[in-house]
């Protein structure tokens, strides 16, 4: 089987427009409102998350209007992608689509992270996180055999992982998240996320350039996708990390670990 981006199952209508209203205005968010209002499985999932711990509002949130109006137009476009990606998922949730939600997950609480210590864009640190490995998740679904091989060969880095997998699936994950971006029209700041994520030295420019980082922490604290055999310490990792990244993630990487596991969860039940 070829690859093949106008085969793959479109991500959710919904998730795709919110990606697509960037302006962040009172009109925007009116509009991203309705678009949640429209569908009740977004709704229903849009007000579990702001009735969540992760979201800790002082009062019951009890209509996507006032979810909305409290949230903001950037939180609540990080909410409806989230949202997007495990719909997207939903039916197909094998033990390796797990593994590639968890991930993204990880990633994208780790950017946000670093993001708002940095003060970059939170919020699009966090969309970018969730949206980074889409290339591999349409793959996994997609390609199942084939990707049971590359599991199975393993890889000692990252980047060679890329590699065996233009030669079992015929692309590697980067390429497919490029064009699936370019299938589904979605803003060109994704372009340099999907295609760059593994490349340290030259990432995605500015709030991109957090998820190579982030990535690779994710895969170091056991939110990883595929074991590679050789790879950098959590320490190391660290290190690499712009300030004040590198002193404020905690020392010890088992406590980031169950932080980032408990907030996994919590969207998980939403």
């Amino acid at each position: 089987m070829r690859w093949n981006a106008d085969s793959i199952p479109p991500f959710p209508a919904i998730a795709l427009k919110a990606l697509n209203l960037m302006s962040g205005t009172d009109t925007s968010l009116l509009e991203l409102c309705n678009l949640i209002r429209s569908d009740i499985a977004f709704s229903t999932a849009v007000l579990r998350i702001a009735n969540s711990p992760l979201v800790a509002f002082s009062k019951n949130i009890t209509s996507v209007l006032q979810a909305s109006m409290l949230l903001g137009f950037q939180r609540l476009r990080s909410v409806v992608i989230t949202v997007g990606l495990k719909a997207y998922l939903t039916g197909s949730f094998t033990p390796l689509i797990q593994s590639c939600w968890h991930h993204s997950v990880a990633c994208a609480i780790i950017a946000e992270r670093s993001a708002k210590w940095r003060f970059l864009d939170k919020d699009f640190a966090y969309t970018a996180g969730i949206l980074h490995d889409i290339g591999r998740v349409a793959l996994v679904t997609f390609m199942p055999e084939a990707y049971a091989l590359v599991i199975e060969r393993g890889a000692d880095h990252p980047r060679d992982l890329l590699q065996v997998e233009q030669e079992l699936c015929g692309i590697d994950h980067c390429q497919a998240g490029r064009s699936l971006v370019t299938a589904w029209n979605l803003p060109q700041a994704f372009l340099a996320i999907t295609t760059c994520h593994h490349d340290l030295e030259a990432p995605a420019p500015g709030t991109g350039s957090l998820i190579p980082p982030s990535c690779e922490l994710a895969d170091a604290l056991g939110f990883g996708v595929i074991p590679c055999r050789s790879g950098r310490s959590y320490a190391e990792i660290l290190a690499g990390f712009p300030e004040p990244g590198q002193t404020r993630f905690p020392a010890d990487a088992e406590a980031l670990a169950s932080e980032i596991a408990n907030e996994i969860q919590a969207i998980e039940l939403a």
